[in-house]
């Protein structure tokens, strides 16, 4: 049976029991995600959606021997990994495992691998291996996808997004959301990345088309 397996260079976290368990059906007919709720606030807001901005730290494992392929904890200097739920920047079922959570919420998810890295597999996850991630979220942000942020960090409406608004924008939504400023490199790392994954020109600019390369709901 899996177990938990303690992340390397990381503390060690107690997980509350999960007290229920959901299935999320997926359109593909020969997979779904399993979803177990490991710990829930009990004020459990906001609830992230499709095109929010999550930050969260995730550990996965094979599902086979408990074998772990990657911890967020000891890549990239240890910081929480920022992406864009339900627009590809994760697996896809990350995508659906991990919709719905807010802020301090954790989860096992479990993904088959038709909805993880499928029949090719990659280095160092095999191929059709179903893997699980042990999540944690610790922000749940609008943005930067839906119309709504856009409008809002577009502060001359030219229809294209400069650094400066970007990291003015998430400033100002840190400071809403957690009442006290968060330090600049910090909100530098984040704006960095949102044009490194967005910029498709490289031009300094993010484009109200390249804004829309997923083709949003809301755009």
């Amino acid at each position: 049976m899996w177990r938990l397996v303690s992340c390397t260079l990381c503390l060690l976290v107690s997980f509350q029991l999960s007290l229920w368990t959901v299935w999320a059906a997926e359109d593909e007919p020969d997979g779904e995600v399993k979803i177990e709720v490991l710990f829930k606030p009990e004020t459990c807001t906001p609830k992230s959606k499709r095109g929010d901005l999550i930050n969260a730290h995730y550990d996965g494992y094979l599902a086979k021997d408990g074998s772990q392929f990657y911890c967020s904890r000891s890549d990239k200097a240890g910081h929480p990994q920022w992406f864009v739920l339900g627009v590809g920047q994760v697996i896809k079922g990350l995508d659906i495992g991990m919709d719905d959570m807010c802020p301090g919420e954790k989860r096992k998810i479990t993904v088959p691998p038709s909805l993880a890295f499928g029949t090719k597999g990659k280095d160092p996850v095999p191929p059709n291996a179903t893997v699980i991630f042990e999540v944690e979220v610790y922000a749940v942000s609008r943005g930067p996808r839906s119309m709504e942020a856009f409008k809002n960090m577009d502060a001359d409406k030219d229809r294209t997004l400069t650094k400066e608004e970007v990291k003015e924008y998430l400033k100002l939504e840190y400071e809403k959301k957690e009442g006290k400023p968060r330090d600049d490199a910090y909100l530098q790392k984040i704006m960095d990345d949102i044009f490194y994954k967005n910029d498709q020109d490289k031009d300094g600019l993010i484009s109200s088309k390249e804004y829309n390369i997923y083709e949003h709901d809301e755009l």
